[in-house]
């Protein structure tokens, strides 16, 4: 499907903003890029979360590692890259969980949710306005804490991940 018209009206440094015109109805989009978010398991079970600000929030949230596709990147590259740079974790097996759209009532932004197990500790290469704490939960106490969470990628990431390894041992 597509609009009978559409164009831009915001041209931003992460995203953009579309008028669309559909028969009667007008819509503003965001338009976005991508991105990935990453359930990080080491090899002692525990899953690496990252405590950062969030301004729109206006507070620190608790949430999985994640990032923005670059152009032309593919999602599991900027996974990796994103893993690496945000906490420093490195290798093991990797596969895609699932990808949905994250707000599709006004935005298009697809984002993938990755599993990353058996991943190696190394050296965080955060860029200037990151300011991150890692934190590593056991994955037997995930559940207990996903009410806790604020963000939705996180609380549908760490689900996803919960059921898989449920079904898959």
């Amino acid at each position: 499907m597509k609009p009978d018209e559409s164009h831009t009206v915001y041209g931003g440094k992460l995203f953009d903003v579309t008028i669309e015109r559909w028969s009667d109805h007008e819509r503003e989009i965001v338009e976005h890029p991508g991105a990935v978010a990453i359930v990080a398991v080491d090899r002692g079970d525990r899953v690496t979360l990252v405590r950062q600000l969030r301004e729109p929030a206006r507070k620190e949230l608790l949430e999985l590692p994640a990032g923005t596709l670059e152009e032309g990147e593919e999602p599991l590259a900027t996974a990796r890259r994103e893993l690496a740079e945000e906490t420093g974790l490195t290798g093991g097996s990797w596969r895609e969980l699932a990808a949905f759209w994250t707000t599709p009532g006004f935005c298009r932004e697809r984002m993938h949710v990755f599993v990353a197990d058996g991943v190696e500790p190394g050296e965080a290469r955060l860029e200037a306005d990151e300011d991150i704490e890692l934190v590593r939960v056991a994955v037997a106490d995930l559940r207990a804490h996903v009410r806790e969470l604020e963000d939705a990628k996180t609380i549908a990431g760490l689900l996803l991940y919960l059921e898989d390894r449920a079904r898959t041992g």
